[in-house]
């Protein structure tokens, strides 16, 4: 294929990748906010999916540890988080929902998967779709 094809298949495909990522944190924002949350702290529960530390958190939410740690300060003032000891390292501390957070994360996960800007794929086409998407990243 030609360079100027490739790069134009490139721009467009870069295009669609832009435009699903800002209807998914559009979602996102309307639905944390529904829920009294910011989007951060909206992706910071979705991605508590168990005890972890702050630099996993930071992992799993694409950022800093520094702005996982903001998010994380926000949430334990609002009791939905708490820090704990981590079970094997004596200097690390792990994240751990709260009653109160772990039921809020159930809320916020059923609003998220209703008519979330993936659902209109098949859980099929989602799973290609991670696929592809995996091998694009992972390289």
């Amino acid at each position: 294929m030609p360079a100027e094809t490739l790069a134009e298949a490139e721009r467009r495909l870069c295009g669609l990748v832009n435009a699903l990522s800002r209807r998914i944190e559009g979602h996102v924002r309307e639905h944390a906010s529904a829920l009294g949350l910011t989007a951060p702290q909206a992706v910071a529960l979705r991605e508590l999916t168990g005890p972890m530390t702050l630099r996993e958190l930071a992992e799993r939410m694409c950022c800093e540890p520094s702005n996982a740690t903001f998010v994380s300060d926000r949430l334990e003032e609002q009791g939905l988080v708490e820090r704990r000891p981590h079970p094997s390292d004596r200097r690390a501390k792990q994240l751990v929902l709260t009653s109160e957070g772990a039921a809020l994360r159930d809320r916020l996960i059923a609003a998220l998967t209703r008519q979330s800007p993936l659902s209109r794929l098949s859980d099929r086409e989602q799973d290609t779709l991670q696929e592809l998407l995996l091998r694009a990243v992972v390289g």
